[in-house]
């Protein structure tokens, strides 16, 4: 097959590296990818929220299958587009991706299915917004309706914070994403991250993880992207994945197909757990970063195959083979992200790496300056390692960051630490 993969951070690293390893991948070209992804698959200069120049470029490159990476051309349309020209594509519609792109949508969709989540209410004017709150007091969660690069949720321990994260919004910080505001109730329990794979009826789970959204160690400071993460999620026990497929994501299909907007794709459901039961925090209709780093880590060559099956709607001859083994991956980040940072610093100490299997540097925001790796966003690679522990792992993972020279760039030492502490107790 010739491969598109949509993307060009370190989720679509781990998807293209993963890709390459099934020998029904005759050539894979990434858009817009990095420098890294450039040491393993052809780059191509593409804008991908452009349905009809997407389209284009896969028909004069005979593409047959297209991965979309991102949340951003899925809300745009571009899995639609894709499909009406006749390509296989692994991603939701433009109408299904509104599980991510509206958490009002989703919200409405687990009211109607009965699937468990927390109380909320929807503001399109920050008074109303901010009347609710004071009813409601802290700690009380406000997010940004639409899409918001991860960023758009402020978990306020106060109601002062609240309350400027409703200004902020209605100000303008996250654009057209803030143009309405979701209010929801305070979760207590541990977060987990639950993967599914979709063909429109059929859910087969690929994996479970939990990533480390705060900046600071102890998880603590603003919400980021994702600073690291590790896989499996030890709190995601496999009875309380049974209950979150039959009491959250098959309740959701079946709602979404009764609509007709069937959703095919990977769901990940962001999951809050406590006591033994789950209760949706969020979805988003695209593989997390830098959860994808550890699933495809463990997943391997074999991802290839499932996700042809969900886009051609054969899921239900799909079958999963994990190995039993533990994954981790480290963020680096550009010193002052998730808020200024410059770029343009170099990266030394790559080469020095044996990437194989077990242990492997995936690119984020990365460049290439005449030679020279060079940082170009705020998350900038995701060093990732496999054990036969999450220990081990980590050891693993932390052994290579040690090996990277880069003065400008920071991380948390400290992943992992809630299930490496179970180990330990």
């Amino acid at each position: 097959m010739n491969i598109l993969i949509l993307g060009g951070g370190g989720r679509e690293h781990a998807l293209a590296w993963a890709v390459m390893q099934n020998p029904k991948c005759d050539k894979l070209i990434v858009a817009p990818g990095n420098a890294g992804i450039a040491m393993i698959a052809e780059c191509a200069s593409l804008d991908i929220l452009d349905g009809g120049a997407v389209v284009q470029f896969a028909e004069a490159n005979a593409i047959d299958f297209v991965i979309v990476g991102p949340e951003a051309p899925l809300a745009a349309g571009v899995a639609d587009d894709l499909r009406d020209a006749g390509f296989s594509v692994f991603g939701p519609s433009k109408e299904a991706a509104r599980l991510e792109a509206s958490k009002r949508f989703t919200k409405e969709i687990c009211d109607a299915a009965g699937a468990p989540t927390a109380a909320w209410a929807r503001f399109d004017a920050a008074e109303p917004a901010k009347a609710y709150l004071r009813e409601q007091g802290a700690p009380i969660v406000v997010k940004a309706d639409g899409l918001a690069a991860g960023k758009g949720v402020i978990v306020a321990e106060t109601l002062d914070q609240a309350l400027e994260a409703v200004d902020d919004m209605f100000g303008g910080e996250f654009g057209a994403a803030g143009a309405e505001v979701v209010i929801e109730e305070f979760m207590e329990g541990e977060e987990a991250s639950f993967f599914v794979l979709c063909d429109g009826e059929v859910a087969l789970p690929i994996g479970t993880a939990q990533d480390h959204k705060r900046v600071g160690e102890g998880d603590t400071g603003p919400n980021t992207g994702g600073m690291g993460a590790y896989s499996p999620a030890p709190v995601l026990t496999d009875e309380i994945a049974a209950r979150a497929l039959d009491e959250i994501v098959r309740p959701t299909l079946r709602e979404m197909a009764a609509r007709g907007t069937p959703y095919q794709g990977v769901l990940y459901a962001g999951l809050m757990i406590r006591d033994g039961a789950p209760r949706l925090v969020e979805y988003n209709v695209r593989f997390g970063d830098p959860e994808c780093q550890v699933l495809m880590m463990r997943l391997g060559a074999q991802v290839l195959d499932l996700m042809h099956a969900a886009a051609e709607g054969r899921l239900d001859e799909a079958r999963v083979n994990w190995a039993d083994d533990h994954a981790m991956t480290v963020v680096m980040a550009a010193e002052g992200y998730p808020g200024a940072y410059e770029k343009g610093s170099e990266i030394r100490g790559l080469c020095d790496i044996a990437e194989d299997s077990f242990r492997m540097v995936f690119h984020a925001g990365t460049a290439d300056s005449d030679g020279r790796i060079v940082a170009s966003g705020g998350r900038v690679l995701s060093v990732t390692a496999r054990g036969a522990t999450l220990a081990e792992a980590a050891e693993n993972a932390y052994g290579n960051v040690a090996r990277i020279d880069w003065p400008q760039g920071f991380f948390r030492r400290d992943i992992g630490w809630r299930a490496l502490e179970r180990d330990e107790g």
